[in-house]
């Protein structure tokens, strides 16, 4: 399968607008952001797992990260409530469940060999840093070599910079609406845009997004 494969085009998807579509394991369910490959793929998605659902113990062959959105997921190793973001590298494995349901996003086979660091973060108790201009706040995620992932915090009535993307920019709208020259993006928004790709963005009402830059091909 291929699906939105081609990193040299903008992509918006209203998340919300997808349907879920059935996976291998009972009660787990996907919504299909971007995939190259069949059931074994790297692929972005979105993910909902059904109340005492669970998935099959598997090894990451490619890494995998993830964002819980709603509920709190599970596996051997521990519980992971909404807020909080994992990093599991190359050769990392897991056995996951959850209790009550839980929706993650979820990014597979895009780590870097070398990217080694498997951690566990609760943004929710964490600090948010003042950024580049008044009205942001930024909490780092995780950088690597170029690429850069954090969550990203705009007060009403913020603008940001106008600016290109080297090596590209992934976003999910987590809360309000984030917008730029080119529209409006309610939360569940994802928008892929390419290498040195340029826009302008801003927000009237503020919002909350994911954002990874510097990990799309440079084609």
């Amino acid at each position: 399968m291929h699906l939105n494969a081609d990193f040299s085009k903008r992509v918006v998807l209203d998340t919300n607008q997808l349907p879920w579509e059935e996976s291998p394991m009972k009660g787990v369910y996907r919504r299909k952001l971007d995939r190259i490959g069949d059931e074994v793929a790297r692929a972005t998605s979105l993910v909902k797992y059904d109340p005492d659902s669970y998935f099959s113990s598997h090894t990451h062959d490619g890494g995998e990260e993830f964002l819980v959105l709603e509920g709190t997921f599970s596996d051997e190793h521990g519980d992971y409530p909404a807020g909080t973001y994992v990093r599991n590298p190359i050769g990392s494995s897991h056995t996951p469940f959850t209790k009550d349901g839980c929706v993650i996003f979820v990014k597979l086979q895009q780590f870097e060999p070398k990217d080694t660091h498997q951690f566990t973060r609760n943004t929710t108790t964490e600090t948010f840093l003042p950024g580049t201009v008044p009205g942001l706040t930024v909490l780092p995620l995780h950088n690597f070599e170029g690429e850069s992932c954090a969550l990203v915090r705009w007060a009403p009535n913020t603008v940001f910079n106008a600016h290109k993307h080297w090596g590209g920019e992934e976003i999910l709208v987590l809360e309000g609406t984030f917008s730029d020259e080119f529209g409006d993006y309610p939360k569940g928004s994802w928008i892929r845009s390419p290498h040195m790709s340029l826009h302008t963005p801003f927000t009237k009402e503020g919002c909350l997004i994911y954002v990874k830059t510097g990990h799309l091909p440079s084609l």
